[in-house]
């Protein structure tokens, strides 16, 4: 993984992430999003760097800016200023449009909300298992309960949805979410 085309080199990212997010849950968060939008990419014949750094970095104000009505815009002041890609700041700013009162309206924009929101559904759906792991995770397991809306609440369903907005449907990027992430469970714990 090389980021310094686009304004950073990955291990300066980490140490970017670590400086401004202390929960370690968010930081295994950023990861698994990292390596969701870096498979989305692949299977879009997307840049994988691009895709991946926005993953990784999009929820740097997650801990000063909490309110949906102000997060992300520090974020985009901080990447801003380190001369990061316009279009990776593009979408983190959009992966919360409640903080920009625009609508996302580009496949990068779809993606990165898309991929971030179901991190939290594959996690919970480990999380349930009596191991915890997510190589014990099976994909239709992740489709089950992504079909129960109670089941983890805070997934939002209709902004994982906006999977098929990149011509995938839900089947697909349930599938290729988990195996991003079972590709790197020992980074995030699971």
């Amino acid at each position: 993984m090389s980021y310094e085309q686009y304004g950073i080199e990955r291990d300066e990212a980490l140490a970017l992430l670590n400086k401004h997010i202390t929960n370690q849950n968010m930081i295994k968060h950023c990861l698994a999003t990292e390596a969701v939008m870096r498979s989305l990419a692949e299977r879009l014949g997307e840049d994988k760097d691009k895709w991946g750094l926005a993953g990784l970095l999009h929820d740097l104000d997650v801990e000063t800016q909490p309110d949906l009505s102000t997060h992300t815009t520090e974020t985009v002041q901080v990447l801003s200023g380190l001369g990061i890609d316009p279009e990776i700041i593009d979408a983190v700013s959009m992966h919360n449009e409640k903080a920009h009162g625009q609508k996302r309206h580009t496949v990068f924009h779809h993606a990165l909300a898309a991929g971030e929101t179901i991190t939290g559904l594959v996690t919970a759906t480990a999380l349930v298992y009596p191991d915890k792991k997510l190589h014990s995770v099976k994909p239709k397991s992740v489709r089950k309960r992504f079909k129960e809306r109670a089941f983890a609440r805070g997934a939002d369903r209709e902004i994982i949805k906006e999977c098929e907005k990149l011509g995938l449907d839900i089947n697909e990027f349930c599938d290729l979410a988990l195996l991003a992430m079972q590709n790197i469970a020992t980074d995030i714990g699971l």
